[in-house]
C-alpha cells in the first residue's frame, strides 16, 4: 500500500490524513492499492475543474482514476473550500477533509451518484467508511442530496 499526501500552494499537516487514507484502503479491501491525495487552494482546483469538467469554478474534491487495478489514482481537495464547508457544517477542518477524502476515494473505486439508485448506494458506503474513521453524521452525497 502506498499513500502520498502532498500540498500544492497550501499549508496543512497531512500525516493524519495519510493515516486516514490507509485505514480507508483497508476498509474497502484494497490493501495493496496506491493512492495520491493533493491538498490545494481554490485557484488550483478551479483550473482543474475548468480543464476536466468544463466548470470554471472552484469545487471541494475531484478524483482522477488511473483505470483500476492497484493504482487507484488521485484525489484533489481544495483546502480553501474544505475550510468554508467545515465552518458551515459546524465541525473541524479534519472532519471535513475526511468527508471529502471518502467521497473522492469512492469515485476512484467506481461509485457514482448521478442516478438515484447509485446515489443511495454511494451515500451508504460513505457513511460506512466515515464510521470506520469514527466520524458521526452523513457523507457528502447525503449532505448535498446527490
Amino acid at each position: 500500500m502506498a499513500v502520498a499526501v502532498r500540498c500544492q500552494g497550501v499549508r496543512y499537516a497531512s500525516r493524519t490524513l495519510r493515516s486516514d487514507a490507509v485505514v480507508l484502503l483497508m476498509a474497502i479491501g484494497r490493501p495493496r492499492a496506491e493512492l495520491s491525495v493533493l491538498l490545494c487552494d481554490d485557484e488550483f482546483i478551479c483550473g482543474l475543474n475548468a480543464q476536466w469538467r468544463q466548470k470554471d469554478v472552484p469545487t471541494d474534491v475531484l478524483s482522477f482514476s488511473m483505470g483500476g487495478g492497484d493504482l487507484l489514482g488521485d484525489v484533489v481537495i481544495s483546502l480553501d473550500t474544505a475550510k468554508r464547508q467545515a465552518v458551515e457544517r459546524g465541525h473541524d477542518l479534519h472532519t471535513e477533509l475526511r468527508v471529502l477524502l471518502v467521497h473522492g476515494l469512492l469515485h476512484l473505486c467506481g461509485h457514482d451518484h448521478e442516478e438515484a439508485v447509485d446515489n443511495a448506494a454511494m451515500a451508504a458506503e460513505e457513511n460506512r467508511l466515515l464510521a470506520t474513521l469514527g466520524v458521526a453524521g452523513v457523507g457528502l452525497v447525503a449532505r448535498v442530496g446527490g
